[in-house]
């Protein structure tokens, strides 16, 4: 497990619209070329997974120790030798992006706080496990209350239930310092991180849910009644070198 003093401070969720087939050429691309040069220059790649409901999808979280290093690692990486040389294949597989989040940790859950370390990836079986990614559109305003009462209230009962919490963030409001890369401003969010082991574990822990008469009558219609949309779920799985694994 992660060491605790090891804190970063602002993540970006970024979810990938590829062409058709370009999912696995660039995963492998990811991770041969682009693992080890983001995090020696300070970033942490926390997670990489593919999308079991859009297999032309590339979803993945990295970190940083704050907005003034993001800034700074960002201009260092891009304007690097390795991505001049892999970059434009990896955008060859993309059609877009743009869809990222930057987002801050609410105070209540580490993040990712059972990713191992980089050092230790190769000591481990092979990446596995179900990540369900939970995102919340709220009014402008409303992310700190509305996540303290996911943090009182709903992760109590979901961890009852039988799921892993790996992270609760809301959005980060500090100015994009890296505009070459675009992340969605303007929007207020909650987003949440649980894990299962397998479908299964998953099935049985929405049953248990759906069985709890305080989540059924009372928490989730609170939540989901104040959100501007429906709760927007992703269900994803850890790719090979992925640290947010079960």
């Amino acid at each position: 497990m992660r060491d605790i003093m090891d804190t970063h401070t602002v993540f970006e969720l970024r979810r990938y619209r590829l062409r058709p087939g370009g999912g696995e050429t660039l995963i492998r691309l990811f991770d041969s070329e682009f693992v080890e040069p983001q995090e020696a220059l300070g970033m942490r790649i926390e997670g990489e997974f593919r999308d079991l409901d859009n297999p032309d999808a590339f979803v993945w979280v990295r970190s940083f120790k704050d907005m003034e290093a993001r800034t700074a690692a960002l201009g260092s990486f891009y304007s690097s030798a390795i991505w001049k040389k892999h970059g434009p294949a990896a955008n060859e597989t993309m059609l877009n992006s743009d869809n990222v989040l930057l987002l801050k940790p609410t105070n209540d859950v580490q993040p990712f706080a059972h990713n191992l370390p980089r050092r230790q990836e190769g000591e481990r079986p092979e990446a596995c496990g179900l990540i369900v990614v939970n995102l919340c559109s709220l009014a402008p305003g409303t992310e700190d209350e509305f996540a303290r009462f996911v943090n009182e209230n709903a992760l109590p009962i979901m961890r009852d239930a039988g799921a892993r919490i790996d992270a609760v963030f809301v959005t980060e409001r500090s100015v994009n310092g890296f505009p070459r890369l675009p992340v969605r401003e303007g929007e207020t969010v909650l987003v949440w991180f649980e894990s299962h082991k397998d479908e299964d574990s998953a099935a049985h822990y929405r049953e248990r849910l759906r069985q709890n008469v305080n989540w059924t009558n009372d928490v989730y219609p609170r939540m989901d009644g104040q959100c501007w949309r429906k709760i927007e779920v992703a269900r994803l799985t850890p790719t090979p070198r992925s640290l947010c694994a079960w």
